[in-house]
């Protein structure tokens, strides 16, 4: 009797909404051509002792396409960190591959579809150069992942600190007060651009644009001339002080800092020079948690049924990419050597001038002139 066809499929890194969609996707279109799904839990973590798997098929896995999180687990510690900071590659021990060379093996798994951002994925790069077969899924809600239009979980984030802003809009309103709203997006300022522009925020600033609280205080001031006496100011965690350097946490081994704190940073300095109330808000994991938007939903389920069909043409290292219309396929390896940042040219930074929104880096007057349309 022959052995069953496998795919094996996991998560790792930082959870967000549309992992359980990317497995379901999987999951059907497994199914459908005869292969048995293997989840491993708690990310790369579930592939060596102790192995930890489960078998998913369509009667465990139905109904998740809506549910945030992810029913395998995930972790971005332990004994997988192939990437510290923004680009140190990291090695993993030669052992613990060959441990995950043992597990295909025991378990049959013909290839292995990783789910995770930009340090899960310089995992899968690695898997790859060891002849590990692998398909990488671009997950992220920073969006930070070059060779890709979109990673899902962006959209979902967005869509939540929108929400956010608009709530703290109306409060502002009411008692003239300036909000600071700090968002995720680590070194990239993806989130903080679209849900700035969404929000209707008067001032946005995000780790690829320099920026002082000279000028961000002139534009404070400008609306309360324009008879606007209230500002949202959206801030990255990852933007730079004006001073340089960034606001974060320390870090152990080979984990990432752990960025956060500029907004508080932000408000006390404003309400300092102001000397006015600055109230300021961390979203924080709000961001990662809940149901994924329609969009991310859509995306994540195209991911996971590309990502099997790229196993089954046995295009291993590759990863699945959007680029609008099409769903294709790029070399792992591209898609973790360069980060994907917000550019000057970038046409959301150009409409945000074009809108009157203050990055912080010119004086608010000259906004137009920077623009160069004229």
């Amino acid at each position: 009797m022959s052995s069953p066809k496998r795919v094996g499929v996991l998560t790792s890194g930082g959870d967000c909404p549309g992992l359980n969609a990317v497995i379901r996707g999987v999951v059907k279109s497994a199914t459908r051509f005869g292969y048995e799904v293997v989840g491993f839990r708690r990310g790369y973590e579930g592939l060596v002792d102790p192995v930890d798997y489960m078998m998913l098929d369509r009667k465990n896995t139905l109904g998740i396409i809506n549910q945030g999180g992810t029913i395998l687990g995930s972790t971005n510690k332990g004994r997988f960190s192939a990437r510290k900071g923004v680009d140190q590659r990291v090695e993993l021990p030669k052992e613990l591959i060959q441990e995950v060379k043992s597990t295909f093996r025991v378990l049959n798994i013909e290839g292995l579809i990783c789910i995770g951002g930009d340090g899960s994925l310089a995992v899968a790069e690695q898997f790859e150069e060891h002849g590990l077969p692998v398909i990488g899924v671009p997950k992220t809600i920073d969006n930070d992942l070059s060779s890709t239009a979109f990673s899902f979980g962006f959209d979902s984030a967005v869509a939540c600190a929108t929400d956010a802003i608009d709530r703290l809009y109306t409060t502002a309103i009411s008692h003239e007060r300036v909000m600071v709203v700090e968002v995720m997006g680590r070194h990239a300022g993806w989130i903080a651009l679209h849900a700035g522009i969404a929000g209707g925020a008067g001032v946005i600033l995000i780790p690829e644009i320099p920026w002082n609280f000279e000028n961000v205080c002139q534009k404070i001031l400008e609306r309360d001339r324009e008879n606007k006496r209230f500002s949202v100011i959206v801030v990255a965690e990852g933007a730079h002080l004006p001073e340089g350097g960034l606001v974060a946490g320390t870090s152990s081994g080979n984990a990432q800092a752990r960025l956060g704190g500029i907004g508080d940073i932000v408000s006390h300095e404003l309400e300092h020079r102001l000397n006015r109330e600055v109230r300021c808000v961390i979203l924080g994991h709000l961001q990662r948690g809940g149901p994924p938007t329609n969009f991310d939903r859509c995306l994540a389920t195209m991911y996971g049924a590309h990502a099997l069909r790229l196993l089954i043409q046995k295009k291993f290292g590759m990863m699945v990419s959007y680029q609008p219309p099409m769903i294709r396929a790029v070399p792992i390896k591209e898609a973790v050597g360069k980060l994907a940042q917000v550019t000057l040219d970038n046409s959301g930074v150009e409409a945000a001038r074009a809108l009157g929104i203050s990055f912080g880096d010119i004086d608010s007057r000259e906004s137009l002139s920077a623009l160069g349309w004229r």
